[in-house]
């Protein structure tokens, strides 16, 4: 029996759309390896990127998602916004990443204020306190669902391109 990969090759209009996705993307859902649970934990959370084409994410170390992040950086984010009619119709990512706190004292960490707070102007209302932290998410690879029939697997320089790509746009 002949099997057919559903697989699409990655091409310009895949990198775009992951682009798109991740670099118009307001939140994303976390998925982290929970040290506590055989379960991993699930949270909605701002999404912003850098320069160097990581994700970027503003959390406090009082949710149970940051103590997962810190005893195990493995996680994975899945980002689109389902419209009307079917959800699984609409695009989306998925992308595995590896996640790394910021030191509020680096200058890192104050491009990355400043960045997430053009995002999110209302985070300054939190953004200094004292339990909040970025961090880096440093994508892996990704699959990409661009809507029915249009499934494609992005290697991790990939997804980079698409995110330096989709940053340009803004």
């Amino acid at each position: 029996m002949n099997k057919i990969n559903p697989i699409r090759d990655t091409d310009d209009e895949a990198i775009k759309l992951a682009g798109s996705l991740i670099c118009n993307a307001m939140h994303g859902v976390l998925a982290a390896h929970d040290p506590a649970s055989p379960h991993p934990h699930v949270s909605r959370v701002q999404l912003s990127t850098s320069s160097q084409g990581n994700l970027v994410t503003l959390i406090s170390s009082l949710s149970s998602h940051t103590k997962c992040l810190m005893a195990n950086p493995v996680c994975s984010i899945l980002i689109g916004e389902p419209g009307k009619g079917d959800p699984l119709a609409h695009p989306r990512i998925s992308v595995p990443l590896l996640a790394q706190p910021v030191e509020r004292q680096s200058p890192e960490h104050d491009q990355l204020r400043a960045s997430h707070l053009r995002h999110y102007p209302k985070a300054e209302l939190y953004v200094d306190f004292g339990d909040f932290s970025f961090f880096q998410l440093e994508p892996q690879g990704a699959a990409l669902n661009g809507g029915f029939g249009k499934a494609y697997e992005l290697t991790k320089d990939e997804v980079n391109v698409a995110i330096m790509k989709g940053r340009s746009n803004d």
